[in-house]
């Protein structure tokens, strides 16, 4: 299980779910950026790194990857914009041509030699930050058991799909437990739908990343815990090609994550 070749035949599915309530306007620990910005940043760095394991030489993206963003906060459904919008699942040509607008940003960095260099890089981006009322986590769940139940359907041999949610809080909207194992219980002749869950803290503390147990985890964090399902072992090598310590049976779980837990959690859980 959970070894299906990605091909153009055979795509991956991956669906980002994108907690965009009201308490994601908080600072990220240590920084005065957003957990709103901090996460569309992040979001749209991953869907540019799809791209380029897609390319094929100059302007040639294969469809390796379909890609789903779902924002759930003031209302739940597809969350890129521009020419994307209202979209569910996106075919990574489609996506190379789709995005909003170019960034250009300033980067500064330091050489071996410690002198400095700075270049202006363009960055794409798909997704814009949003944050408003609560947290309709079940819904966001429930939305993305009808976009995979349709999509195993016209790809039954391939890599089963994987979800990654991101979220600050606690569910406003019951306990999510139901359609996640709903959600989780969708599969392809590889295996079921992969589940993992990054919670984001405005708190300095230390993050708990893929661990194997819920014990010592407070009850946001034990419940997440419990609805994240085993990293397949391609992804617990990744973790630990990485430079984490990560045991047998450890889940694809992040609590309290920085932002440097919130991109290797994107890494360590989208495949090669």
């Amino acid at each position: 299980m959970y070894e299906a070749e990605i091909s153009r035949a055979n795509p991956a599915c991956i669906v980002f779910l994108i907690d965009q309530s009201s308490s994601m306007r908080a600072a990220m620990p240590s920084t005065t950026q957003s957990k709103q910005m901090a996460v569309a940043d992040a979001i749209n760095s991953m869907l540019r790194e799809l791209l380029i394991r897609c390319g094929r030489g100059i302007d040639e993206i294969w469809d390796f990857f379909h890609v789903c963003v779902i924002g759930y906060g003031a209302h739940v459904g597809p969350a890129l914009g521009g020419p994307l919008s209202g979209r569910d699942l996106v075919p990574a040509s489609a996506l190379a041509q789709g995005r909003l607008r170019n960034e250009r940003l300033t980067r500064t960095e330091m050489l071996p030699d410690g002198t400095t260099t700075t270049h202006v890089a363009e960055l794409p981006v798909w997704l814009e930050a949003a944050a408003a009322a609560g947290t309709p986590m079940c819904e966001a769940l429930r939305y993305a058991h009808g976009v995979l139940d349709r999509w195993v359907t016209d790809h039954p041999g391939s890599f089963p799909p994987i979800v990654l949610n991101l979220t600050d809080g606690e569910s406003t909207d019951g306990d999510p437990a139901g359609p996640a194992q709903q959600l989780r219980s969708i599969r392809t002749d590889d295996g079921s739908v992969l589940l993992f869950n990054l919670h984001i803290s405005s708190d300095v503390a230390t993050p708990t990343q893929f661990p194997n147990t819920g014990d010592g985890l407070p009850p946001m964090g034990a419940k997440l815990f419990s609805i994240s399902d085993v990293l397949p072992p391609d992804m617990r090598d990744t973790a630990m090609d990485l430079g984490m310590n990560v045991e047998q049976g450890a889940r694809g779980f992040v609590f309290n994550a920085s932002m440097q837990s919130v991109m290797l959690f994107l890494d360590v859980g989208t495949p090669a």
